[in-house]
């Protein structure tokens, strides 16, 4: 009969188990409430939530799937994912579908699928997989940072052309991993100039693009020769055809450095509409909120139910809710890192805090992002915001930390039976 109960009971560590149900039943509430500006045309209040309730169905059922793989397998399948998703994200940026003016999207079977979304799982397995070799391996140990560089790069820049925000976020999961992967302080020192160096070109880079607003004044100004205007128009064609997405880049980062104190009236609620409207849900929200599904700024705020409810969650939960929401994310981190520590390798245990520090990191951005304190990016709420290729995902991620939780838990209970025993 105890065996049957044991077969019964939910494997895993149940924290995690427990934060996940939490920030399951947050989003489906908020995406219920936030879906309003999708079901306002077609009265159908109930498909948007009835049809992400069943992608966290899926999701679930493939994070209970995901757990019972042991951790060797996704060692054994890390140089797969790898091609896979460097194929894919090539074939992205070529033949995807566009959403925002960004080409992220793949049409495979009738179900759109973000690539870059895989590609940040591969990257946090080869990773783990590089630091794990460096502790075994005396020539990995000296090796170890340029194959890093060398692995991440080659997947980070395809998205970086289509992504920028997304590309930022998984060198910051990368460069983390590396520190506690015990990288020495030198390489890292010297990783940090390069990158600071090289943003800073990237900066002027996108501050010279032209766009089609500076094409079209070059082409009615009668003092500009016909040689100029098509100098200008060359120069578009070449650049912006690597970097399209610069002039967006450049509208945000400068809508971003312009914030400060506007007075009403001199708001532009239709060209500034994602700060605004997100603003004036956070300003208007108080302790306590308005309560669950009684957002007024949902109406307005476009993305309101994927890049910014966080907005939604703090007008409609107030600041208790906002607490709430955040210490749960951080919350996952600190409990995956206990689970990390009692680990007997540290392949696994470097394999999930990489993936922790992926749905955190991304999630303490997306909260930034909606009180106003770095520039919009479309970056979702993991678990939270409505999804289809990202929720499936991390709902996969949250399977391979519970993995990694049986086997760690099996280890311990090994060690305390050996000493037992003799």
């Amino acid at each position: 009969m105890e065996k049957k109960k044991k077969s019964l009971s939910l494997k895993g560590d149940k924290v995690i188990w427990m934060i996940f149900l939490l920030l399951c039943i947050i989003s489906i509430i908020e995406v219920f409430s936030a879906s309003s500006i999708l079901t306002y045309r077609t009265g159908d209040y109930l498909s948007p939530v009835m049809k992400h309730a069943g992608l966290l169905l899926v999701g679930v059922v493939m994070a209970l799937f995901t757990m019972r793989i042991p951790c060797k397998y996704f060692q054994a399948a890390t140089l797969w994912l790898l091609l896979i998703s460097f194929v894919l994200l090539i074939v992205a940026l070529f033949v995807s579908s566009s959403t925002n003016g960004a080409s992220r999207w793949l049409n495979i079977g009738g179900i759109n699928f973000q690539p870059s979304e895989l590609a940040k799982g591969a990257v946090v397995l080869a990773v783990a997989q590089i630091l794990s070799f460096r502790d075994k391996n005396e020539f990995f140990k000296y090796k170890a940072f340029k194959f890093i560089l060398i692995v991440s790069g080659c997947m980070i820049i395809p998205i970086f052309l289509e992504n920028f925000s997304t590309a930022a976020l998984l060198s910051l999961v990368v460069f983390l991993m590396m520190i506690i992967g015990r990288i020495p302080a030198r390489q890292l020192i010297k990783l940090v100039g390069g990158v600071i160096g090289m943003a800073v070109l990237f900066l002027a880079f996108v501050f010279i693009v032209p766009d089609e607003e500076k094409i079209e004044t070059a082409q009615a100004d009668t003092e500009i020769s016909i040689e100029k205007t098509k100098e200008v128009k060359e120069k578009r064609n070449f650049v912006q055809s690597l970097l399209h997405r610069a002039p967006t880049w450049r509208n945000r980062i400068i809508n971003f450095m312009e914030q400060g104190d506007v007075k009403p009236e001199d708001v532009d609620l239709d060209g500034d509409a994602q700060w605004a409207h997100s603003n004036i849900a956070i300003a208007s929200a108080g302790f306590i909120g308005k309560g669950p599904g009684n957002s007024t700024e949902r109406d307005f705020l476009p993305q309101a139910f994927s890049d910014f409810i966080y907005a939604i969650i703090v007008e409609e939960w107030g600041i208790l809710g906002a607490i709430l929401v955040c210490f749960l994310y951080i919350f996952l981190l600190f409990r995956t890192a206990s689970i990390a520590g009692r680990c007997a390798n540290s392949f696994p245990a470097l394999l999930i805090m990489g993936i922790a520090l992926l749905i955190v990191v991304q999630a303490m951005f997306n909260m930034l992002v909606s009180v106003g304190a770095v520039p919009v990016t479309g970056q979702p709420l993991p678990l939270i915001s409505k999804g289809g290729t990202s929720s499936i995902i991390n709902c996969i991620y949250i399977g391979i930390i519970q993995s990694v939780s049986i086997s760690a838990k099996k280890k311990s209970q090994e060690e305390k039976v050996i000493p037992a025993e003799s």
